[in-house]
């Protein structure tokens, strides 16, 4: 089967197109496009088949990377027209979520362990730490550390990438997020509530998490 291989502006990715077996699958055609583009690893590829005249806006037919080439080739097995995009560098999504939630699990602790104020504000010696400024600092390392666990050992994922400049983005929006939440809890001028008040709303805010882990960890188990 001879593939062609056409970018979005109708020039010939592959000049002479890609020779492959009528029972290859999608995937071997990504790597037969690799192997002669160096740069457009698979991941990278968004493979469909061309709109037909009068598609009334439908949306092109994206191809599956674990079917056959022929299952898209309409009774024809000789020759075949693909559209690829090239969607740009790619990130696993556990990398990306990896560093989404290592930034506040290290963040929150500096506001709370190192003399940060002496340099933002100069209040001078900070007073000795209030209980429910070390409740939340549980709380807050407890549940980005679980995150970090469910993203490695849980969450499966319909994608397997994300172009790699949602690492900037999210990482700009959860650290930048860590550091204000962090910052105010933290202050020496903070006035928390009663410690009674503490304990009760750490309890209200913990036990939803233990139980999310209920599901997660059921699944787990039927995996292995």
């Amino acid at each position: 089967m001879k593939i062609t291989v056409l970018s979005l502006n109708g020039n010939e990715v592959i000049n002479g197109g890609v020779e492959l077996h009528a029972s290859a699958m999608v995937s071997d055609l990504q790597q037969a496009i690799y192997s002669r583009t160096k740069n457009l690893y698979p991941a990278r590829q968004r493979l469909t088949l061309p709109l037909q005249s009068g598609g009334d806006g439908k949306r092109p037919v994206v191809l599956n990377p674990k079917k056959k080439l022929a299952e898209y080739s309409n009774g024809n097995e000789k020759n075949l027209t693909v559209m690829l995009k090239d969607l740009g560098p790619q990130v696993s999504y556990r990398t990306l979520f990896f560093w989404e939630y290592f930034g506040p699990l290290v963040i929150y602790p500096i506001f709370y362990f190192l003399p940060v104020y002496n340099f933002v504000g100069n209040y001078g010696e900070r007073k000795k730490m209030h209980p429910v400024q070390t409740y939340a600092l549980y709380y807050w390392c407890f549940h980005y550390f679980k995150r970090i666990m469910e993203t490695f050992f849980v969450h499966r994922f319909s994608h397997a990438t994300s172009p790699v400049s949602n690492v900037y983005r999210n990482c700009a929006y959860y650290w930048t997020f860590a550091a204000c939440i962090a910052y105010n809890v933290n202050h020496p001028l903070y006035a928390p509530v009663g410690e009674l008040h503490g304990r009760l709303d750490s309890g209200l805010i913990t036990l939803p998490n233990f139980k999310l882990l209920l599901p997660h960890y059921s699944e787990t188990a039927e995996r292995f």
